[in-house]
């Protein structure tokens, strides 16, 4: 029997993703007015998404999800939140574009049922109606983006 381990099988060392742990790093909640609303409670509600990553240490990242979200009703302000969920990530032998597609899909989407979690549970504590964030495919954002970044060339 050979001395091999699963990660170098083959002679190449296994690409790893795996998540270290979750914390929140971030969170604020503003009512301008409180929950009083005029009439018919229908807000328009406004979701953004941003994804920051920097190193810790060797081959371990924390990324960062940061979810905003606000809800107008006509020109005033019901609230806004915003809640910044953390991860830290090992990453070993990722190639660039992995590690690259890693950072903008799979991390968020580990965090994302985090921070949906905390943007309910404070609405719901400022005394709003409970606001479920529907899912997102961060997957599918990414390959937009990706998409829209590739120079189209013309013929």
């Amino acid at each position: 029997m050979a001395d091999e381990t699963p990660a170098q099988s083959n002679g190449a060392a296994q690409p790893n993703l795996a998540l270290q742990g979750v914390y929140l790093k971030d969170c604020s909640y503003e009512s301008p007015m409180g929950p009083r609303a005029d009439g018919n409670f229908q807000p328009q509600i406004n979701l953004d998404l941003a994804t920051t990553s920097s190193p810790i240490q060797d081959n371990v990242h924390e990324v960062v999800l940061t979810v905003t979200v606000s809800a107008k009703q006509g020109d005033k302000t019901l609230f806004l939140v915003e809640v910044k969920q953390a991860g830290a990530f090992l990453m070993e032998n990722l190639e660039q574009e992995d590690a690259k597609r890693a950072i903008a899909s799979v991390c968020p989407g580990v965090l994302f049922p985090y921070a949906r979690a905390m943007v309910s549970q404070l609405v719901s504590q400022g005394g709003f109606p409970q606001l479920l964030l529907p899912p997102v495919n961060f997957d599918a954002l990414y390959l937009s983006a990706q998409s829209q970044s590739v120079p189209q060339t013309t013929n």
